[in-house]
């Protein structure tokens, strides 16, 4: 089942909510936001959240050690296992282990236990990997330890990954140009070491806003594009001008790259309802609806978010005429 991060924070959090303690195993391409979302889920619910990296450790650091006691050997289980509450045990990188460790799992995996150790109630055991053609050190997982778990795989996918750049306060410039070029959210290079995914351009925001180059984390190639288009910047309007309501003979840019660094640029810097309103009536001047559907994808999140939605709407409904074109924009967005 394939799902994009959204998608699984929404089976996982229906999972949670109906108490489905069934084994999960998430498959996908580095840095796409498996573990992320595991742990957004885990937060969200008030859970608590153990992160068991079974390739490094032995198969007596999970069983845990023999201690006799009385003539006979008791297993000791080891301090990370949870012992009381409710949480999500979470397996991550679980194909990177040897088969012995994969085998030692199969018993908390199956039967919530391993030597004398229980799992308690309400926990979860939920389990993350990458797949061999994602250039991943993996081992094949046994057939009976793959059994014993639902299958899910997550895809890199821009519109869910711009909410959460957005909550995340990703630099501008990044969300600019990856809306500009979303195919380069994600693209494995089994050459370099460095490469675009979501992991990697969450690191080069924070390299770019140091203004320092943002090739080590995401490749030599996508770093020079970006480079390329931030040099962009130089020719847009003044966006504040525009957000203050001074943008009197303001035109939107006409060449495509400009315009999606200057709409952008508008949703991620719009302080409150009054300054997105008065970026809506600048774009309806000079913009067609997919331009306004691009504003309303980026803007709206960010809105939500701070609790701002319900007044930007009562604004929009004393403005007849820019509200009949939000609503073209919507429908195309959902078309």
């Amino acid at each position: 089942m394939s799902l994009s991060p959204a998608e699984l924070e929404r089976f996982l959090s229906a999972v949670v909510r109906d108490e489905l303690t069934l084994s999960l195993m998430i498959w996908g391409a580095p840095g796409v936001g498996k573990s992320s979302v595991v742990q957004q889920v885990a937060s969200a619910h008030d859970l608590g959240f153990v992160d068991v990296r079974l390739s490094q450790l032995a198969p007596t650091d999970l069983r845990g050690l023999p201690v006799a006691e009385d003539g006979v050997s008791r297993w000791y289980p080891p301090e990370f296992l949870p012992r009381s509450g409710r949480g999500v045990l979470f397996l991550d990188e679980i194909n990177m282990a040897p088969p012995t460790m994969q085998g030692m799992a199969q018993q908390l995996i199956l039967d919530r236990r391993v030597g004398s150790y229980v799992l308690p109630d309400g926990w979860f055991v939920w389990a993350a990997g990458n797949r061999k053609e994602d250039r991943a050190s993996v081992f094949d997982m046994p057939a009976p330890l793959g059994n014993r778990f639902l299958h899910l795989e997550v895809r890199a996918e821009f519109e869910a990954w711009r909410a959460y750049a957005l909550a995340r306060g990703l630099h501008e410039h990044v969300l600019a140009f990856l809306t500009f070029r979303p195919e380069l959210l994600h693209r494995l290079d089994t050459v370099s070491p460095a490469w675009p995914s979501p992991r990697s351009w969450e690191m080069a925001s924070r390299l770019h806003r140091s203004g320092l180059p943002v090739g080590p984390a995401v490749g030599e190639a996508a770093g020079a594009e970006f480079e390329a288009f931030v040099r962009l910047y130089d020719r847009l309007p003044d966006l504040l001008d525009v957000l203050e309501g001074r943008a009197a003979g303001v035109s939107l840019p006409a060449e495509p790259s400009v315009r999606y660094a200057a709409v952008v640029g508008l949703a991620a810097r719009a302080r409150g309802a009054e300054q997105a309103h008065r970026a809506f009536r600048w774009l309806a001047d000079g913009a067609g609806a997919e331009w306004l559907q691009l504003f309303v994808a980026t803007l709206i999140p960010r809105l939500s978010a701070s609790g701002e939605l319900g007044e930007l709407a009562a604004l929009m409904e004393r403005d007849a005429d820019l509200a009949a074109l939000v609503q073209d924009a919507l429908s195309l967005a959902e078309a």
